[in-house]
């Protein structure tokens, strides 16, 4: 099964099975909304409003995982609509430590700790 699978050594999360059920039911609202594709959740987003209410709406997404993913998106994965930094609050400023949206490396995952 799935949840053993997330058991094995090293295992996945400290909850194997809760996290394989929340795995499940995000694979299943990006197949019932998205075709299966993740990256339609983000590609065709008008404005970085509208991409955060995308990622709100995830399951398992509630606003503040939905902010740090947007800026982890956007300033590591180059994915800008109009209004992101602004959609992503805090997490969006250039130059913070605030998330694993500004880890790069062993120095900015200890500003981040920090």
């Amino acid at each position: 099964s799935f949840a053993a699978l997330l058991s094995e050594k090293p295992a996945v999360h400290r909850y194997p099975g809760s996290m394989a059920k929340r795995v499940r039911q995000l694979c299943q609202y990006l197949v019932d909304h998205y075709d299966g594709d993740a990256s339609a959740v983000w590609r065709d987003a008008d404005s970085g409003a509208e991409l955060l209410t995308r990622l709100t709406e995830l399951p398992g997404f509630g606003e503040q995982k939905a902010r740090i993913f947007l800026a982890l998106l956007g300033k590591r994965f180059g994915v800008a609509p109009e209004g992101w930094r602004e959609a992503a609050g805090a997490y969006g400023e250039e130059g913070s430590y605030r998330s694993v949206a500004d880890i790069t490396g062993p120095e900015s995952l200890q500003k981040v700790r920090a």
